[in-house]
């Protein structure tokens, strides 16, 4: 695969993705041998077949089926409608993205097929800054999609099922963040949104393997276990072979990996401690003292873990502000707005942060045109109104 690799369209203007071979290593080959394990002669439907399929077709059938999972109508609509307008509102944009989670597989693979960012792209508002509007238009036009109440036949688990947990663990993970005062936000919320995507090939591979979807008897560790025994593979290694086939950030997938290990640490402990939240607020099984513990791993003190428990069912008035209003400025600019924000000049910034004058007044003239500030005034009373600095 050429690390040049941009969009390819049709003539009628789709976008045409090129197929990812799994990647050659360990965690896929593991993942690979679990469904003949699991399964025996089974083909996909669940039936005995004298025939089956080899066990590593089936998995890259599993992970293509994933590389396809509908995108809600809805969320279609508000990129259309964000990427169309006048003026792009890019913020309604990333915020369609990010909350939706077959836009946020679709816009994160192509934009880490660019090879325009050598780390990986692992956050939402980067992603588009690589694809542009235009791009993501273009792939929310040509995914499969599915609306409110529809079943979309073919996945076990059901999409709306597996969006509203997703949303659920993404706004817990970023309560956790702002908390704990986590610099990396983009990067949890798509942690945090794709920390599942393992229990997506499970179903499609075992699609009569319902006990492991019982989340109202049975804790996340429970599950997991009983994937492990029964199958010989558990959800998270399978959401890591994932997120390394579509090249995403190494500390990304490390966190999907090992969201449920017991010694997991900074990002992985964010994601498993907001898992078992999400899992709480909704009503379903959790282990009080794993999750005791996930928090104090990261960071999180017992009272803000109970005002946690206590906010998540209920709406905060400022809950949304870093999804709808995702903080377009990078980590050298934001630092340059704090020093403003704390009274000091170009001359003390620039000594501050060891660069020069000139480059200090490029970052500012770089942050006005991103928030829309026509001063130094407005943009540090912009970025603390919504939550940057």
């Amino acid at each position: 695969m050429s690390a040049t690799h941009t969009i390819q369209k049709s003539g009628n203007g789709k976008v045409a993705p090129p197929e990812v071979p799994v990647k050659e290593n360990e965690t896929a080959d593991a993942a690979s041998d679990a469904p003949a394990k699991a399964n025996g002669n089974r083909n996909a439907s669940g039936a005995r077949s004298g025939a089956a399929a080899a066990p590593g077709s089936r998995l890259a059938e599993a992970f293509e089926a994933v590389e396809r999972f509908p995108v809600l109508v809805e969320s279609r609509e508000r990129v259309i409608a964000a990427a169309t307008a006048e003026t792009t509102r890019m913020g309604d944009l990333i915020e369609a993205v990010e909350c939706d989670v077959a836009l946020s597989i679709s816009v994160l693979r192509f934009a880490n097929r660019s090879g325009l960012v050598a780390a990986g792209v692992g956050g939402i508002p980067e992603a588009i800054e690589v694809l542009k509007p235009s791009g993501v238009l273009a792939i929310a036009g040509t995914a499969p999609s599915f609306d409110f109440f529809e079943s979309n036949g073919g996945w076990e688990l059901k999409p709306e099922r597996f969006r509203v947990h997703a949303l659920a663990t993404q706004r817990a993970a970023d309560q956790i963040g702002r908390v704990i005062g986590w610099d990396e936000r983009d990067e949890l919320a798509v942690a945090a949104l794709l920390h599942d995507i393992g229990r997506l090939v499970i179903s499609r591979l075992h699609p009569g393997y319902k006990v492991y979807f019982d989340a109202v008897s049975r804790s996340p560790e429970q599950r997991l276990r009983d994937e492990r025994e029964q199958l010989g593979i558990d959800h998270s290694l399978v959401g890591g072979v994932l997120a390394r086939r579509w090249n995403l950030p190494q500390r990304i997938a490390v966190a999907i990996e090992r969201h449920h290990a017991e010694d997991a640490e900074g990002l992985a402990a964010m994601v498993a401690t907001a898992d078992m939240v999400a899992h709480y607020s909704q009503g379903e099984a959790i282990s009080p003292d794993r999750l005791r513990a996930s928090a104090e791993r990261c960071g999180l003190s017992p009272e803000a873990l109970r005002a946690l428990l206590y906010e998540m069912p209920l709406p905060r008035q400022d809950s949304s502000s870093r999804i709808s209003e995702p903080c377009p400025l990078s980590a050298r600019e934001l630092d340059v707005l704090r020093h403003l924000s704390e009274g000091m000049v170009y001359k003390q910034i620039a000594s501050e942060m060891h660069l020069s004058v000139s480059t200090i007044r490029t970052h500012l003239h770089n942050v006005y045109g991103k928030i829309g500030a026509v001063d130094r005034a407005q943009a540090v009373l912009t970025a603390r109104d919504r939550g940057w600095i």
